[in-house]
Order: C-alpha cells, then sequence, then structure tokens
C-alpha cells in the first residue's frame, strides 16, 4: 500500500506493494473524468465541492464518507471519481476510493480499468487486499475497485470482513481520506447497511428525475447520519440554499 512516513512526504509518494496503471487521458475525458486536467474549467465544480467536503472533516475530524444516490443513473460514480481527484490534488492528504456498490460497480468503467477481480473477491476471502489495491497513475490517489456479487450483496456488505476492512483502512494512516461509493438509497438495503460505518454521507440526486416523496425520504434517511449535503447532477437551474451545488454532468462532454 501507500508509503509516507517522515522521509517521504505526501508530494512524493512511494508506491510499493500498490499496483500503477496509467491512465488514457482520451478515455478519460470521453468518461467525463475532467480532474486532473489542468485550465479545465469544468473542474471548478468539483475544487468548490472539495473545499466544503474537507471543511466538514477537518472540523469534525472524520476521514471517511459515503456517496450515494437516492435511485440509479443519478451519477454518484461520476461525482465520486472527480471528487476522488480533486481532494488528491489538495495536497494534504492521500485518497483511496472504493467501489463498494457490489451490484453494479462502475468505478473501473470510468477509469478504464480492466482488472477481473475487486472488493467481492477479497469479502469472499479468494484474494488479499493488496491484489487489488490500484495507483491509477495520479499523485496520492488509490483505487479499491468493485466486482459484482448480485446474489450475496447485502451479506457482504454486512459481513464481519467488510466491518473490520472498514475499521482497518480507516485507522491505517492518519492523513488519508476514503471514499465509498456505495448503492442508491432505494436499490437495495445495501446503503442502509453501509452508512453506519462511516463518518458521514454525500447525496447525489439526478434533477428532474426523483420525485418529491423520493427525495424527501432520502433527506430524512440520511439526516439520520452526518450528511455532507446534497450535489444536484444534471441541472441547468439555481441551486437551493440547503445544497451544496451541482455536477453538471450533462455538459461533460
Amino acid at each position: 500500500m501507500m508509503n509516507h512516513t517522515g522521509e517521504h512526504p505526501l508530494d512524493s509518494i512511494r508506491y510499493t506493494t500498490t499496483k500503477t496503471t496509467i491512465l488514457d487521458p482520451e478515455m478519460l475525458r470521453n468518461n467525463r473524468v475532467i480532474m486532473g486536467f489542468y485550465n479545465d474549467p469544468r473542474a471548478d465544480i468539483f475544487r468548490v465541492l472539495r473545499t466544503n467536503i474537507l471543511k466538514q472533516l477537518r472540523e469534525n475530524n472524520w476521514n471517511s464518507f459515503a456517496i450515494t444516490s437516492a435511485t440509479l443513473g443519478a451519477g454518484k460514480t461520476f461525482v465520486s471519481v472527480n471528487l476522488a481527484i480533486a481532494i488528491a490534488m489538495e495536497g494534504n492528504q492521500s485518497v483511496l476510493l472504493v467501489d463498494a456498490d457490489l451490484r453494479r460497480p462502475s468505478l473501473h468503467k470510468y477509469l478504464g480499468l480492466q482488472e477481473e477481480l475487486g472488493l467481492a473477491d477479497y469479502l469472499k476471502g479468494e484474494i488479499s487486499l493488496e491484489d487489488i489495491l490500484i495507483n491509477p497513475g495520479i499523485e496520492r490517489l488509490v483505487i479499491l475497485p468493485g466486482t459484482s456479487s448480485n446474489n450475496n450483496a447485502s451479506e457482504l456488505i454486512s459481513s464481519r470482513k467488510m466491518i473490520n476492512l472498514i475499521k482497518e483502512i480507516k485507522s491505517r494512516y492518519e492523513s488519508r481520506i476514503i471514499i465509498f461509493d456505495i448503492p442508491p438509497i432505494f436499490a437495495a438495503d445495501d446503503a442502509l447497511l453501509f452508512m453506519p460505518h462511516v463518518d458521514a454521507t454525500l447525496l447525489v440526486v439526478e434533477d428532474g428525475k426523483n420525485t418529491t416523496n423520493e427525495l424527501q425520504h432520502s433527506m430524512y434517511i440520511l439526516e439520520q447520519t452526518n450528511l455532507l449535503g446534497l450535489v444536484v447532477n444534471k441541472s441547468t437551474q439555481p441551486i437551493p440554499s440547503y445544497q451544496y451545488g451541482y455536477a453538471n454532468e450533462s455538459v461533460l462532454t
């Protein structure tokens, strides 16, 4: 995994046991992964979101949060990837991005990773964690990709091994922030099982798609946790005061 001792500051991390893969910039642009491309004005929305998120994390001494949505297709993975890169670029901490959506893992698709093994394989006891961690060629960022496990996703999420993994990666490095891309709230019970084990949650909604009842129910559920805020995706309308901002995926093409 990452090695950042006093001899190797965060701006010069050496990856020893973590595999490094260099991503294709054109593929990233096509998949709307725009953080990391300097002078791209569209990345400013994630810089603003990064500032808001880091302020709350630091004030509360938190180092982990989950990103979820009310329903499928809202763009939670789009937000997860770009926000993780934005936080890594801030330079004061490293980031571990975990694809914990065991029913529909898609983090590897956004990044163009061809990995066949992931979190579900680790939870089933088939591989070690070090076998699946990837540095995508971005300084201070490590990816834990996901693999599909539709038949027993809830059982894996609530398993002792998953709970122990969350505890272990939260405590391993003081300067690391862990971001979990988890399933939508209403897709299954996976998100509800997962949220008690992280410090906070960020909600992504697709403007014009979710009903008022879905949004209100989602907010009610998440207010029982530490709710970081609400990101409206694919929105062209002004943002209400209770929302952090918007990530207009529809124009990031």
